[in-house]
């Protein structure tokens, strides 16, 4: 039983990701994700030492610092400083003041820096939610459920206007769609699903879920909806792989399913049919040698 619910939680994990990373890497802001991801800390340090280990209020802080630093690198990159180094600094200054925060109050916060970086996706079966003295399972599956079905919702009502921001956002805005609402929505949903996988992934390995599984489908597929579906796909064949190379190896869980992201990603790399770097050799020559017989 333990298995299923190790594997649920990555599932869940990986499917949240692969949808919101897809919007990311269109709008060639993946990177974003990972200021993100590391940006929430101070959030969650916070709502620690205010409520415990009450989910809302560790998901209002976590989403709130997330947009703040949306916000942040939006304004440097106005004032004239580079994509990168707005990137970089501002979630490197947040990251250091979460890990402040932590080292300070180390006694009244249950964290500790290497669950935060790495988290530890075999201990959430043992971090139970209970409803009326009622063992109803992980905390980490009902949270992580309900933030993909947050994500699932507003995809759904707003899909046209998320695809449209994310392919043309001068013809979004001059159609009347809010632009920047939008905007700010997508990173809201991206620093709920950062903090709701921080006990299984940690903030480190979440980019590799936000990012892989996405830049995998993008090189299989020009059409977002099928984009969005090899993604997910991605992420948990990925996810269920990882977990039984890493039984195997007796290696880290959440490394594992990663790391199997990456092997998918790099045989999508050489292999794929429409920008496979094997494949697009391949037509080269095979058109070089037609040639030379006309």
């Amino acid at each position: 039983m333990s298995g299923f619910w190790i594997m649920l939680t990555a599932i869940l994990v990986s499917s949240a990701c692969a949808l919101l990373g897809s919007f990311l890497v269109l709008r060639k802001m993946a990177m974003v994700g990972d200021a993100i991801s590391h940006a929430v800390l101070p959030g969650i340090a916070i709502a620690f030492l205010i409520s415990g280990r009450e989910s809302l209020w560790i998901l209002a802080g976590a989403t709130a610092f997330g947009l703040l630093a949306v916000f942040l690198i939006q304004t440097l990159q106005s004032s004239g400083l580079q994509s990168d180094a707005s990137i970089g600094i501002v979630f490197t200054s947040l990251f250091a003041i979460g890990v402040i925060l932590i080292s300070l109050n180390a006694q009244n916060i249950d964290l500790d820096l290497d669950h935060v970086l790495f988290g530890e996706i075999a201990y959430v079966q043992w971090d139970v939610l209970t409803i009326g003295g009622i063992d109803v399972g992980p905390r980490a599956v009902w949270m992580l459920g309900i933030t993909l079905a947050v994500i699932l919702i507003l995809l759904t009502l707003f899909y046209k206007q998320f695809k449209l921001c994310s392919f043309d956002p001068a013809l979004a805005a001059a159609s009347g769609i809010p632009v920047a609402l939008f905007h700010y929505l997508l990173m809201g949903m991206v620093s709920m699903t950062s903090v709701a996988s921080f006990d299984s992934v940690g903030a480190i390995l979440v980019v590799g879920m936000l990012i892989v599984p996405a830049a995998t489908a993008y090189l299989l597929t020009d059409r977002l909806g099928l984009m969005l579906c090899i993604s997910v796909l991605v992420g948990a064949v990925s996810s269920i792989t990882g977990y039984y190379t890493a039984y195997v190896l007796d290696a880290s869980i959440a490394g594992c399913m990663v790391a199997s992201a990456g092997v998918f990603f790099t045989l999508a790399f050489l292999f794929s049919p429409l920008h496979g770097v094997v494949i697009r050799r391949l037509k080269r020559g095979k058109g070089i040698k037609e040639a030379s017989t006309i």
